[in-house]
């Protein structure tokens, strides 16, 4: 997993390094790493990376031994042996159908989180437009005449009922 990570990293940077014969290829590189975008990219295949050893784990010693208890297998141990003798490859079938459920856990738990920050955002937004309209409500649209006390528009400079100057 690490190797994967890793090699996308130097295609990344192989990719952005554009060596300039002005710049030194170092200046250039100090410049490409100092890059907001290049640091996001980093903090996230951490983070990633981390999270996928939490899901791995919660697969490895949680959910597949409970799947064993009511199944009566355990993933891990499904393999199938092609020929005979000790030196004969074997494939291991559960291995894979552990890192299809790792997939689909991490695939849920990154759905559920990107649902529960949309729900919060279209909540803000709603807030917002809400407190905007209260705003706008809450500025009077009318007065009143001081001299026939008639409610008249609030941008008017001459009562329509009594023609007073206001």
């Amino acid at each position: 997993m690490d190797i994967i990570i890793l090699d996308f990293i130097v295609i990344y940077f192989l990719r952005e390094v554009n060596m300039d014969k002005k710049k030194g290829f170092i200046a250039e590189f100090k410049e490409f790493i100092l890059r907001g975008n290049v640091m996001d990219m980093a903090v996230g295949v951490i983070v990633g990376g981390a999270f996928t050893a939490i899901v791995t784990s919660l697969n490895a010693d949680i959910l597949t031994p409970l799947l064993g208890i009511f199944g009566g297998t355990d993933f891990s141990e499904l393999k199938v042996t092609l020929g005979s003798g000790e030196l004969a490859p074997t494939l291991t079938y559960g291995n894979f159908i552990t890192a299809v459920i790792n997939f689909l856990i991490t695939a849920l738990v990154i759905f559920v989180i990107i649902k529960a920050i949309n729900r919060l955002s279209e909540r803000a937004a709603a807030l917002v437009k809400k407190n905007a309209e209260e705003a706008e409500a809450a500025e009077p649209t009318e007065k009143e005449c001081p001299y026939c006390y008639s409610k008249i528009n609030i941008k008017a400079t001459r009562c329509p009922h009594c023609t007073s100057q206001l």
